[in-house]
Protein backbone atom coordinates (compact mmCIF):
# COMPACT_ATOMS: atom_id res chain seq x y z
CA UNK A 1 0.00 0.00 0.00
CA UNK A 2 1.07 3.56 -0.62
CA UNK A 3 -1.43 5.49 1.51
CA UNK A 4 -5.04 6.52 1.85
CA UNK A 5 -6.77 8.42 -0.95
CA UNK A 6 -10.01 8.97 0.93
CA UNK A 7 -12.27 7.86 3.75
CA UNK A 8 -16.01 7.45 3.15
CA UNK A 9 -18.47 8.01 5.99
CA UNK A 10 -22.16 7.19 6.11
CA UNK A 11 -24.15 10.22 7.26
CA UNK A 12 -27.86 10.84 7.58
CA UNK A 13 -27.86 14.13 5.65
CA UNK A 14 -24.98 15.35 3.47
CA UNK A 15 -25.77 19.07 3.85
CA UNK A 16 -25.91 18.73 7.64
CA UNK A 17 -22.64 16.76 7.59
CA UNK A 18 -20.84 19.42 5.54
CA UNK A 19 -22.09 22.07 7.97
CA UNK A 20 -21.08 19.96 11.01
CA UNK A 21 -17.53 19.24 9.82
CA UNK A 22 -17.21 22.87 8.73
CA UNK A 23 -17.84 24.01 12.31
CA UNK A 24 -14.99 21.81 13.59
CA UNK A 25 -12.41 22.00 10.80
CA UNK A 26 -11.29 24.64 8.33
CA UNK A 27 -12.32 22.78 5.19
CA UNK A 28 -12.87 23.22 1.51
CA UNK A 29 -15.68 21.50 -0.36
CA UNK A 30 -14.06 19.60 -3.22
CA UNK A 31 -17.35 18.79 -4.91
CA UNK A 32 -20.77 17.16 -4.79
CA UNK A 33 -22.22 14.22 -6.64
CA UNK A 34 -25.75 13.05 -5.98
CA UNK A 35 -25.99 12.07 -2.32
CA UNK A 36 -22.27 12.60 -1.66
CA UNK A 37 -19.98 15.50 -0.76
CA UNK A 38 -16.19 15.51 -0.87
CA UNK A 39 -14.09 17.55 1.57
CA UNK A 40 -10.47 18.27 0.65
CA UNK A 41 -7.64 17.29 2.98
CA UNK A 42 -4.68 18.38 0.86
CA UNK A 43 -3.95 15.47 -1.49
CA UNK A 44 -6.63 13.29 0.15
CA UNK A 45 -10.33 13.75 0.85
CA UNK A 46 -13.19 12.81 3.11
CA UNK A 47 -16.29 11.50 1.30
CA UNK A 48 -19.61 12.02 3.06
CA UNK A 49 -22.23 9.61 1.74
CA UNK A 50 -25.90 9.90 2.60
CA UNK A 51 -27.14 6.50 3.65
CA UNK A 52 -27.97 4.24 6.54
CA UNK A 53 -26.55 5.36 9.85
CA UNK A 54 -23.56 3.29 10.87
CA UNK A 55 -23.85 1.21 14.01
CA UNK A 56 -21.50 3.04 16.39
CA UNK A 57 -19.25 1.02 18.62
CA UNK A 58 -16.55 1.86 21.14
CA UNK A 59 -13.49 1.13 19.00
CA UNK A 60 -14.11 1.59 15.27
CA UNK A 61 -12.89 5.05 14.32
CA UNK A 62 -10.82 7.02 11.87
CA UNK A 63 -8.04 9.46 12.62
CA UNK A 64 -7.64 12.90 11.10
CA UNK A 65 -4.30 14.69 11.21
CA UNK A 66 -4.40 18.40 12.01
CA UNK A 67 -1.87 21.16 12.46
CA UNK A 68 -3.57 22.47 15.63
CA UNK A 69 -5.30 19.86 17.80
CA UNK A 70 -6.02 22.40 20.56
CA UNK A 71 -7.73 24.62 17.98
CA UNK A 72 -10.00 21.70 17.10
CA UNK A 73 -10.67 21.12 20.80
CA UNK A 74 -11.73 24.78 21.13
CA UNK A 75 -13.95 24.51 18.03
CA UNK A 76 -15.65 21.42 19.46
CA UNK A 77 -16.31 23.19 22.74
CA UNK A 78 -17.67 26.29 20.95
CA UNK A 79 -19.97 24.07 18.86
CA UNK A 80 -21.22 22.22 21.96
CA UNK A 81 -19.76 18.91 20.79
CA UNK A 82 -18.69 16.62 23.63
CA UNK A 83 -15.30 14.93 23.65
CA UNK A 84 -15.23 11.16 24.03
CA UNK A 85 -13.15 9.80 26.92
CA UNK A 86 -9.66 8.99 25.61
CA UNK A 87 -5.99 9.80 26.08
CA UNK A 88 -6.12 12.12 23.08
CA UNK A 89 -8.95 13.92 21.34
CA UNK A 90 -11.95 11.98 20.08
CA UNK A 91 -15.53 12.98 19.35
CA UNK A 92 -18.59 11.55 17.60
CA UNK A 93 -20.33 13.20 14.72
CA UNK A 94 -24.16 13.30 14.76
CA UNK A 95 -24.29 9.94 12.90
CA UNK A 96 -22.17 8.07 15.45
CA UNK A 97 -18.87 8.09 13.54
CA UNK A 98 -15.99 8.23 16.02
CA UNK A 99 -13.29 10.71 14.97
CA UNK A 100 -9.82 10.76 16.49
CA UNK A 101 -7.83 13.97 16.00
CA UNK A 102 -4.03 13.71 16.03
CA UNK A 103 -1.39 16.42 15.86
CA UNK A 104 0.79 16.42 12.71
CA UNK A 105 3.96 17.03 14.72
CA UNK A 106 3.40 13.95 16.89
CA UNK A 107 2.82 11.21 14.30
CA UNK A 108 4.84 9.61 11.49
CA UNK A 109 2.26 10.66 8.87
CA UNK A 110 4.06 13.09 6.57
CA UNK A 111 2.97 15.31 3.70
CA UNK A 112 5.37 16.20 0.90
CA UNK A 113 6.73 19.76 1.19
CA UNK A 114 4.93 20.74 -2.03
CA UNK A 115 1.59 19.53 -0.61
CA UNK A 116 2.18 21.34 2.69
CA UNK A 117 3.04 24.49 0.75
CA UNK A 118 -0.12 24.19 -1.32
CA UNK A 119 -2.08 23.85 1.92
CA UNK A 120 -0.31 26.94 3.30
CA UNK A 121 1.20 24.81 6.09
CA UNK A 122 4.89 25.46 5.39
CA UNK A 123 7.15 24.98 8.37
CA UNK A 124 5.26 22.27 10.24
CA UNK A 125 7.80 20.39 12.34
CA UNK A 126 7.88 16.83 13.68
CA UNK A 127 8.55 15.92 17.30
CA UNK A 128 11.67 13.90 18.05
CA UNK A 129 9.56 10.77 18.69
CA UNK A 130 7.86 11.15 15.28
CA UNK A 131 11.25 11.67 13.58
CA UNK A 132 12.59 8.57 15.34
CA UNK A 133 9.60 6.53 14.12
CA UNK A 134 10.31 7.68 10.57
CA UNK A 135 14.06 6.90 10.90
CA UNK A 136 13.32 3.38 12.19
CA UNK A 137 11.32 2.73 9.02
CA UNK A 138 14.01 4.21 6.78
CA UNK A 139 11.74 7.11 5.85
CA UNK A 140 13.89 9.94 7.26
CA UNK A 141 17.61 10.62 7.69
Amino acid sequence: MVGINHIALAVGDVDEAVEFYGRVFDLELRGRSGRMAFLDMGDQFLALAEGDDPAPDRHRHFGLVVDDREGVRRALKEAGIAEEPSRGLRFRDPWGNLVEVVQYSEVQFTKAPSVLGGMELDGLEKSESARQELREKGLAP
